[in-house]
């Protein structure tokens, strides 16, 4: 399977999550008001989130696919730059559930009853554990190919636990009458989003911050490589920074008689030469094909 294609599927299966979870996002917040559960809007807001993460790693990944020879360090800021504005979504939401926790913690201690549905509460949490299984379950198939994926998958696990929470305290309540538990389970899936937005907004502000650096234009990379003795065409040139040093991949297509003579080697040593005088290109990962590679 080309890189390409291992994209596109890998798109395709966080296209399947995010359906699934952004459903049963709209079921959790239909569900918090009728069982009155501040802990189910609490993880409907913490997948509202996730799924606005996934939503922007999709657009990137179809940018990505669109231009697929232009993989660079532009798209690292890009993601940056989303990545941040998630983080401020999870700091805002977990604020709100906090605030609205407190509050409610405040009216139970004057004895006001929160009316919490406990079989509503389990009975969605029990839905959520059907739903991001699924989810999880396409993700965890895909997770080898991509770190999107990957990264995706452990969220979508870590929500089939968080369901598995939600549940259990729902059947607590149910048994125990203590409505308490609803906050305290809300309180605890917020100081989760809270951490996770923080780190989230931190590690997205010191990629911003990272001195940008002018990478070579790809157009002319590709001319400096085809300008080589012995290179017929060159296709699927990446450009990007690796620990700090220019790095720069390509699939190269010899001509006819270099097959022959097999000199491939010699080839790869020449066009490296070449990238290297030019470009000041220090690492090159260069897949060398034969001129009658059945692709071409």
């Amino acid at each position: 399977m080309t890189d390409l294609t291992t994209h596109q599927a890998s798109r395709n299966r966080l296209l399947i999550a995010l359906a699934l979870t952004c459903t049963f996002m709209i079921i959790q917040v239909i569900g918090a008001y009728y069982a009155n559960s501040l802990a189910v809007l609490a993880d409907a807001g913490h997948l509202f989130v996730h799924n606005s993460s996934l939503f922007i790693a999709l657009l990137a990944s179809a940018v990505a696919i669109k231009l697929a020879k232009t993989y660079n360090d532009g798209y690292k800021k890009a993601e940056y730059t989303g990545g941040l504005l998630n983080g401020l979504l999870y700091l805002s939401i977990a604020v709100i559930i906090l605030l609205e926790g407190g509050e409610r913690l405040g009216h139970h201690g004057q004895g006001h009853d929160l009316n919490v549905n406990a079989f509503a509460m389990s009975s969605i949490a029990a839905v959520g554990f059907l739903f991001h299984g699924a989810s999880a379950w396409v993700l965890y198939k895909g997770r080898k190919d991509s770190i999107n994926v990957y990264a995706v998958f452990l969220h979508s696990f870590f929500d089939l636990l968080s369901t598995i929470s939600t549940f259990v305290a729902g059947v607590l309540i149910h048994l125990t009458n203590w409505e308490v538990i609803d906050i305290v389970s809300s309180m605890l899936i917020s100081v989760f989003v809270l951490f996770t937005g923080i780190k989230v907004i931190y590690t997205c502000i010191q990629g911003l911050r990272e001195k940008a650096q002018l990478l070579p234009d790809v157009e002319k990379l590709e001319q400096s490589i085809l300008s080589t003795e012995h290179v017929d065409s060159v296709h699927n040139v990446t450009v990007t920074m690796l620990d700090n040093q220019l790095t720069v991949g390509a699939h190269i297509v010899l001509k006819h008689h270099c097959t022959n003579e097999m000199h491939d080697e010699a080839c790869r040593l020449e066009v490296e030469r070449t990238l290297m005088k030019g470009f000041a290109v220090k690492q090159c990962v260069l897949q060398i094909e034969s001129h009658d590679c059945p692709d071409h």
